[in-house]
């Protein structure tokens, strides 16, 4: 494991913000379980959590305006760091060009806080991806492996919350090395909820 202290770093148009290496899941196909980085990227894993001066220094040094968004998401998950999220946005609205603001999420901030936390994502934040990876709750399990027993109960909970304040649009994503009929199952949950669907390859 390398480590340093990558906080952003792009993804073809896009410009990614690496906040926390802290997850409650332990994905089958997690990318942390076979690199250090991402697309190219250097290290992600971070020497230690950027403080909020290392992350503005890090954003001053970008061009805003050539991004068509700009990612909460790096070898963790960004919730973990919900405040620093809520500032970083506040922030980034205040620059001038800021281009669409999304969370790369697995939906499980209410269970980290202890609250829902909903409403100020969808404040503070354009776009919402939350990763399903699987349609039935046994097969989610299997896969994500997260600490939390109502891990799935709470990912459909968040997302309807989500859906039901109406500001951000609301995603839902599975990797296409899941089987067939769980791609269907999560298509039709994520109908349910009332969200779109993404199905992404391995290596999207």
């Amino acid at each position: 494991m390398i480590k340093a202290m990558t906080i952003s770093y792009e993804v073809g148009n896009n410009l990614y913000l690496n906040l926390t290496n802290k997850c409650p899941c332990n994905c089958t196909f997690c990318i942390r379980n076979h690199a250090d980085g991402a697309y190219g990227s250097d290290p992600l894993w971070l020497e230690h959590e950027p403080s909020w001066d290392e992350i503005i220094m890090d954003l001053r040094k970008r061009d805003l305006k050539k991004y068509r968004e700009i990612v909460f998401c790096g070898y963790g998950e960004p919730t973990e760091r919900l405040d620093m999220i809520l500032e970083t946005a506040a922030y980034l609205r205040s620059r001038e060009g800021c281009p669409k603001l999304r969370l790369n999420t697995n939906g499980l901030g209410d269970l980290i806080h202890g609250r829902s936390i909903s409403k100020a994502l969808c404040y503070s934040l354009d776009i919402i991806s939350i990763s399903l990876n699987a349609g039935t709750e046994d097969e989610y399990m299997k896969v994500t492996r997260p600490r939390f027993d109502n891990a799935f109960e709470a990912l459909q909970k968040f997302t309807k919350d989500c859906v039901k304040i109406g500001r951000a649009e609301i995603v839902m994503s599975v990797v296409d090395v899941i089987p067939p009929e769980q791609i269907e199952a999560s298509k039709k949950l994520a109908a349910e909820l009332g969200a779109k669907l993404r199905v992404r390859t391995f290596d999207d």
